[in-house]
C-alpha cells in the first residue's frame, strides 16, 4: 500500500505600512498596515480559504474518512482571522473535527528563529503549540520549520521537544539516488522520523498547474492520478507539500484548480494499493529505511532550495542581524507587548520582501512582495526597526533610574549593529 500524503501551509505575514518613512522615527509607533492586512486576508479568504475548505469537507464526507490531509497554520496568520475573518477558523475548526486532518507544530511568527537563537525558536513553538491547543484542541506531534528549513542542528532540537516527526524539502543535493517516496530519519536522530517533499509531483499543482506553455497543460486529475500510481512498488509514500494559497489565489478558479482537487481523490483511490494518510498516520505507518544528513540548511524555497530567499545578501543580513540582537535587550524589559512587537519584526517575509534575485526566483519575490523594491523594504523594516529601538531605550532608561547604577548594562551594545 502506498500513502498519499497533503500537507498545506497556511501563512499570512503582518505588512509594514509603506508610508512609514524616515520622518515617522521617534513619533510614530503603528507600524502595520491594517488596511492592507485585513483587505489581503479577506480576498484569499474569499479566493481561497473558505471554498477550499468547504471543497475538502464535502471529499472528506463522500470518502467517509479515506481522504485525508494535513496543515500547518502559522499564529501570526491566524492571530488575523481571529480579528478579521473568525468564520474562517471555525471552518478550519470543523475540517479538524473530522478526525481526517492533521495540525502541525511550527514558530508561532513564521521566523527564521532557528537559524539565530535556539532559545527564541523553542519559545515560538511553545507559543504556536499552546495557540493550536486552544483554537484546534489538538496536540501536533510533527513538526515543520519556517519555509521547511531544515538541518541536522534543527533535527536534534525538534527532537528533544518530543516531536515524533518532521518534515523537509526533498532536495536532490541530499537525496542523490535516493526517492523521496520513502520514510526516512535525520542522521543525528534515534527516534524521529523525517517525511520529504516530493517537489515535482508538488510542483506539477502548486506551479505548473496553469501553465499553458507546459508540455502537460492542462493537466486533468486523472492524469494526475496516473503519475502517483507510477510509484505502485517503488515507493511507500508520496508526500505533497504546498502553499494552500494554491487554490483560487496562486492558480486562479478559472485555471480549474477546484475542479482538479474535487475529482483528485476518487482517480487516486482508484487504484487499490493506494490510500491517503496525514504525517502522523504515515510515521505510525511506515519505519525509515535509513538516515539522512543535512549538514547545511535547506529549504523548499526557489530554484537554489536554500535560504538565499531570506538571507545572503547585504539587506538581508543586516536587518535580520539587527533585529536578532535586540534578543537580550527586549526579554529583559518583560513587556508582552514588545515582545510581541519584536517577534512580528522576526517574520520571515520582511527578509523575503529584501531578495534581490533575478530571472524567475525574482519574479516570484515580486509577486509576494508589497513594496515597488527590495530595497523600497529594506528602508520600511529598518526605520520601524529604527523607532522599535528608540521606544527601547526609552523604556530601557526610565527603568534604569531604579535599579543599581553598577549592575547597569548599557543597551546600546545590543544596538551596536545600528549604522
Amino acid at each position: 500500500m502506498t500513502s498519499v500524503c497533503f500537507y498545506f501551509q497556511v501563512h499570512q505575514p503582518f505588512r509594514l505600512r509603506k508610508d512609514y518613512d524616515f520622518f515617522r522615527i521617534g513619533t510614530d509607533s503603528h507600524y502595520e498596515d491594517d488596511e492592507a492586512n485585513a483587505g489581503i486576508l479577506n480576498k484569499v479568504a474569499d479566493k481561497c480559504y473558505r471554498p477550499m475548505n468547504q471543497l475538502l469537507l464535502e471529499e472528506i464526507h463522500r470518502w467517509k474518512g479515506k481522504f485525508r490531509v494535513a496543515f500547518s497554520i502559522s499564529g501570526v496568520c491566524l492571530e488575523q482571522m481571529e480579528r478579521w475573518t473568525p468564520d474562517v477558523i471555525e471552518s478550519f475548526q470543523r475540517l479538524v473535527d473530522t478526525g481526517c486532518v492533521e495540525i502541525l507544530s511550527e514558530t508561532y511568527y513564521h521566523s527564521l528563529a532557528s537559524l539565530f537563537s535556539p532559545d527564541e525558536f523553542i519559545e515560538q513553538i511553545a507559543l504556536h503549540r499552546a495557540k493550536v491547543l486552544e483554537l484546534f484542541h489538538y496536540d501536533p506531534v510533527v513538526f515543520r520549520n519556517t519555509e521547511l528549513i531544515f538541518q541536522d542542528r534543527i533535527a536534534t532540537v525538534i527532537e528533544e521537544l518530543g516531536y515524533r516527526g518532521m518534515i523537509a524539502e526533498g532536495a536532490d543535493r541530499i537525496l542523490a539516488w535516493r526517492s523521496p517516496n520513502y520514510l526516512y530519519q535525520p542522521a543525528p536522530c534515534r527516534r524521529m522520523a523525517l517525511l520529504l517533499k516530493n517537489y515535482r509531483l508538488s510542483d506539477d499543482i502548486a506551479f505548473r498547474f496553469s501553465n499553458r506553455g507546459w508540455e502537460s497543460w492542462p493537466l486533468r486529475s486523472e492524469t494526475f492520478a496516473s503519475w502517483v500510481h507510477q510509484v505502485a512498488g517503488n515507493g511507500e509514500v508520496i508526500n505533497l507539500f504546498m502553499d494552500y494559497e494554491t487554490f483560487g489565489e496562486h492558480q486562479w478558479v478559472d485555471t480549474g484548480i477546484f475542479d482538479f482537487m474535487r475529482a483528485l481523490p476518487g482517480d487516486v483511490l482508484a487504484h487499490p494499493d493506494f490510500s491517503f494518510a496525514t504525517p502522523r498516520e504515515v510515521i505510525e505507518r511506515y519505519q525509515p529505511i535509513g538516515k539522512l544528513s543535512f549538514p547545511d540548511p535547506v529549504s523548499w524555497a526557489d530554484v537554489d532550495r536554500d535560504l538565499t530567499a531570506w538571507l545572503g545578501n547585504s539587506i538581508q543580513d543586516s536587518s535580520a542581524e539587527r533585529i536578532y540582537r535586540l534578543e537580550g535587550l527586549v526579554k529583559s524589559l518583560g513587556d508582552p507587548e514588545l515582545l510581541h512587537t519584536w517577534r512580528k519584526l522576526q517574520t520571515s517575509d520582511h527578509f523575503y520582501y529584501m531578495c534581490t534575485k533575478w530571472f524567475a526566483d525574482g519574479d516570484v519575490h515580486k509577486y509576494f512582495s508589497p513594496y515597488e523594491s527590495p530595497y523600497d523594504a529594506h528602508v520600511i523594516y529598518n526605520n520601524v526597526v529604527s523607532d522599535f529601538e528608540e521606544t527601547l531605550l526609552r523604556i530601557w532608561n526610565a527603568r534604569d533610574k531604579e535599579i543599581d547604577p553598577g549592575s547597569r548594562r548599557s543597551p546600546l551594545l545590543d544596538m551596536a549593529f545600528v549604522d
